[in-house]
């Protein structure tokens, strides 16, 4: 494709997770080194309006602009003229010269993509997940099925699927990770918690997480919190900061009590006293994080922390893998040695690992 665009109308609609946004990440890298002049604009098409992760990603460094509707205009009659209305109205304000489609299934951001192409005479791109829908766009990219075979991928996990459109433009993934940085936010929470908490540089990030009704599956069992965060402390005197939101300081307090009729040395529990924005800056306070499968995990990540992320099923499609992150499945049969080794690698990583100054 002969192309060089200077503006750029990504357009996604999958989950409103923290998690599922945040790993887009590595594909506006791998936009952004491809055409380092362009602008990145997100077009978000949201089941959830107002979830907190669009004020985190509102603010990502690598977006200049970030905009949702809410999906569920475009699958009604009533509400449908006010999906087009406000799908006219980004694309007007962005006025991109290329607009990409990332998603393969559901009609609404191809809805979109048309309004771009047929209405202002804009490139597109997107999916041909199903014949004939890639007719739509002015490119297409091959179905899913066909980039995994492409590839040999088994498993495409939720990183790697946005490459799939990317594929069109040969933009390879390759090593490229998710990322994120501190917001003046996010850096003012850090230290301020860390002056008022008299913490060094020596803390462990404990994420419990999994606090809402349909992800309490995916919660840990406290006793192998437990073995991670007393081994941490025993051995590297790495402080436990226990963090979440609100209605998971609940089952923070619960591990505490659990806790300290074991162990005594200092433990804090900060769930509930951050924002979105803010949560970066608390996870960024840790030398290493250990987070079960949920938002803050990715943001760490994101963040290049030392992590471990404990999962209680093997879902492979939510891992991430490079130097600083160790996923580990710990139910039913959880392997405390094998953790408390990934403790000490974790601990070994080199520094400019642990800093997004990238």
């Amino acid at each position: 494709m002969d192309i060089n665009p200077k503006n750029i109308l990504m357009i996604k609609g999958h989950s409103a997770g923290i998690g599922d946004i945040l790993r887009s990440s590595a594909a506006w890298r791998a936009l952004k080194d491809r055409f380092p002049n362009a602008k990145l604009n997100l077009l978000f098409l949201s089941n959830n309006p107002g979830y907190p992760s669009e004020k985190l990603i509102a603010k990502h460094h690598l977006l200049d602009s970030f905009y949702a509707i809410d999906k569920h205009y475009f699958n009604s009659v009533r509400l449908f003229l006010k999906a087009l209305k406000k799908s006219d109205e980004v694309i007007k304000k962005v006025n991109p010269d290329f607009i990409i489609d990332f998603e393969p299934y559901g009609l609404e951001s191809t809805i979109v993509s048309m309004i771009g192409r047929f209405k202002y005479g804009i490139k597109t791109l997107g999916i041909n997940e199903v014949f004939p829908r890639g007719l739509l766009y002015t490119f297409f990219s091959d179905s899913v099925r066909a980039f995994k075979k492409k590839y040999g991928i088994d498993i495409l996990n939720y990183t790697d699927r946005d490459f799939v459109v990317l594929d069109k433009l040969e933009i390879k993934r390759g090593n490229i990770q998710i990322e994120i940085k501190e917001t003046p936010e996010a850096k003012k929470f850090r230290e301020k918690i860390k002056k008022e908490l008299g913490l060094d540089d020596n803390v462990l990030i404990v994420n419990i997480g999994c606090g809402t009704p349909d992800a309490l599956p995916k919660r840990p069992d406290l006793k192998i919190y437990e073995e991670i965060v007393y081994y941490a402390y025993s051995k590297y005197g790495l402080i436990p900061v226990l963090i979440g939101a609100d209605f998971e300081r609940q089952v923070n307090q619960q591990f505490i009590e659990m806790y300290l009729k074991k162990h005594n040395h200092p433990i804090f529990d900060i769930a509930g006293q951050t924002d979105i924005l803010e949560s970066v800056g608390a996870i960024n306070l840790g030398k290493i994080v250990v987070s079960s499968d949920s938002g803050p995990y990715h943001i760490a990540v994101a963040l290049r922390k030392p992590t471990l992320a404990l999962f209680n099923f093997n879902n492979q499609e939510h891992f991430h893998h490079n130097e600083w992150t160790i996923c580990r499945v710990v139910k039913p049969n959880p392997n405390i040695q094998q953790l408390k080794e990934d403790i000490d690698y974790l601990y070994s990583v080199d520094s400019f690992k642990s800093h997004a100054n990238f």
